[in-house]
């Protein structure tokens, strides 16, 4: 009779020990998958007041809310009693091993990721990175997709684009448009800038402030250059560029002033036989 009140006892002294531990256990479950839930929605919450790309927002609070959920459940086995330290080295390898061999990807991602938060550049905005330039169509996660001029696709990983130098014509309002034009040294150089002056003064795309320039900038081998600066807004760049040198080509023919072009003489000398 002794001996089986004391198994009982021994029953439920063990029964009540690990009803409470798997309580105990339970509640860190229930209140840490709450707090886990709760962290990846203030995740993507914040991420969202900063208005960053939804596939980040999304995938960044899922690793918070996973991240965090792996801890919980290694806290509650703990709590039962389970060893856990050989679980937390096979996580620990299996993330080691996954890391290395997605080294490139987990590089392009966290690119994409400062891409996206610091916004060097944004969608249609012309830029030149990586050995290419056009307009940006997309930025993701892993890679950025533009545009070239004559509409072929070009798709850059993100370590490739934050690798480098990037060049956004986009990113300022106005642009300077500047021009390089050589006159003949026979040729009347206050005649010549008066005439750029004009060209200058009639295009209207040309902003008025900061004020253009026009000045002589070199003697050259054979040629008197000036340099012609004028502020624009950025749509009206290439336009401008375009049209200004063709209005300069057509009205110093018109005034008679020389664009010298490399030439070459050659003489004959006669060798008495």
């Amino acid at each position: 009779m002794d001996s089986f009140e004391s198994i009982t006892a021994t029953m439920i002294g063990w029964a009540t020990l690990y009803g409470v531990k798997i309580i105990v256990a339970l509640l860190i479950f229930v209140i840490g998958k709450w707090v886990a839930k709760k962290m990846g929605s203030v995740t993507e919450r914040m991420m969202k007041i900063r208005e960053v790309d939804e596939a980040l927002v999304n995938f960044a609070s899922s690793m918070v809310y996973y991240a965090l959920l792996i801890f919980v459940v290694i806290a509650a086995l703990g709590q039962i009693g389970i060893q856990t330290a050989s679980f937390v080295a096979i996580v620990g390898a299996a993330g080691l091993a996954i890391g290395l061999a997605m080294q490139g990807s987990l590089s392009n991602f966290a690119s994409g990721v400062l891409i996206i938060l610091f916004k060097p550049f944004k969608v249609g905005d012309f830029v030149e990175m990586a050995g290419a330039a056009g307009v940006v169509e997309s930025i993701m996660i892993f890679t950025t997709e533009m545009k070239t001029g004559d509409n072929k696709k070009i798709i850059i990983p993100n370590s490739s684009v934050l690798g480098g130098v990037i060049t956004n014509y986009s990113a300022n309002d106005t642009r300077r448009v500047d021009l390089v034009v050589g006159i003949g040294y026979n040729d009347d150089i206050d005649k010549a800038r008066s005439v750029l002056e004009a060209l200058i003064d009639a295009d209207g795309r040309i902003l008025k402030d900061p004020a253009p320039l026009v000045a002589v900038s070199e003697l050259a081998d054979s040629s008197v250059n000036f340099v012609v600066r004028s502020w624009v807004n950025s749509a009206d760049y290439w336009g401008v560029y375009f049209g200004l040198t063709e209005a300069v080509k057509k009205r110093f023919d018109q005034e008679g002033i020389s664009i010298p072009y490399p030439q070459q003489d050659v003489h004959l000398h006669k060798i008495p036989s």
